[in-house]
């Protein structure tokens, strides 16, 4: 599909021109891409895992935010045979400077889009899914009975298998955090992404209160459901503010902290401003798990998705010794 700024030339000129993944990044200044630390390398894949997986994927015509958001443990999950799935298209109405997903004007939700996603879980055998979504303001709802309707699906098509939400923010979508919890998720996850200070440049579009009562009210609403959200690290955020994000999430009753080293994208990107050594991502699990948290991941590589299904069998085990 054509970004708006395409579009717009084509009408224009007459003249057909490459689709722009990030038109509203086309005049930012190219920043040095500062070369990654051994610790951050990840394996090309290659086991039969891996290509089953990517068939099946391609086979089901569904979009991963594995793939469009260039995520580096891509091989380790396809091998494993798990999948994020990113519903609502595969273009976002957001322009966050961190993100890779394709900005634009979306097209028309695909009404098929939930079959395809649960049928697609159902032929990977998956026992824990995570769904995701682009940005969707265009829609009154944000897109929320969308994200129900694939909930309901997979309930159906694989009914033994847990499943987890990744949402947007739903700014100014009074009643949608209520429609996928109806659906009742096993894990209902909103990222902060990044400290308040930093939002107008990294996340301009979210607020960052806005996106600490989502996860409030999802956790009032629905006191069983597991909640959790991350944030990348490298952004230029100090100790502090990392530390007072951490309050904030558990004054929200937050169950679950990710931590993971923000990746440029593309030079026209948000800048890497430093990498977050193995050692000091171990020191902010520690502070982490000493304000209460019931789990928390913390390495470069960890990801809001990364190690889902085995998280998700910790948090019901660490919930279970809390209860006794």
């Amino acid at each position: 599909m054509y970004s708006l700024l395409s579009f717009l030339f084509n009408k224009l000129t007459g003249k057909k021109v490459p689709d722009i993944r990030h038109p509203e990044k086309v005049n930012n200044k190219e920043t040095a891409v500062l070369p990654k630390p051994k610790w951050i390398r990840s394996r090309i894949p290659s086991s039969e895992n891996f290509k089953s997986t990517k068939e099946i994927i391609k086979k089901g015509n569904v979009v991963t935010v594995c793939e469009e958001a260039n995520c580096p443990n891509l091989g380790e999950c396809w091998s494993k045979k798990h999948a994020t799935f990113m519903i609502m298209g595969d273009t976002c109405t957001r322009a966050c400077a961190f993100c890779n997903v394709k900005t634009g004007k979306p097209e028309a939700l695909d009404q098929f889009e939930p079959y395809r996603v649960s049928q697609t879980v159902k032929n990977l055998g998956l026992d824990h899914v995570v769904i995701t979504s682009v940005d969707r303001d265009d829609l009154g709802d944000g897109g929320a009975l969308h994200f129900s309707k694939t909930i309901d699906l997979i309930r159906q098509a694989a009914p033994s298998t847990t499943i987890e939400v990744l949402t947007p923010d739903f700014l100014r979508k009074n009643g949608s955090l209520e429609i996928v919890l109806n659906s009742r998720p096993d894990v209902f996850n909103h990222n902060l992404e990044t400290v308040p200070r930093l939002y107008l440049s990294i996340r301009p579009g979210a607020r960052y209160f806005n996106s600490l009562k989502i996860l409030s009210d999802a956790k009032y609403i629905m006191p069983e459901v597991f909640t959790k959200s991350g944030l990348m690290l490298g952004l230029g955020e100090t100790k502090d503010e990392i530390m007072q994000v951490m309050d904030d999430l558990r004054s929200a009753n937050v169950d679950f902290l990710t931590l993971g080293q923000y990746l440029q994208p593309t030079r026209k990107h948000a800048p890497i401003k430093d990498f977050i050594t193995p050692d000091d991502f171990n020191k902010y699990k520690e502070i982490a798990e000493s304000k209460g948290f019931l789990m928390v991941a913390s390495s470069p590589l960890t990801r809001s998705s990364h190690h889902a299904g085995d998280d998700f069998l910790k948090l019901k085990e660490l919930r279970m010794k809390e209860s006794i």
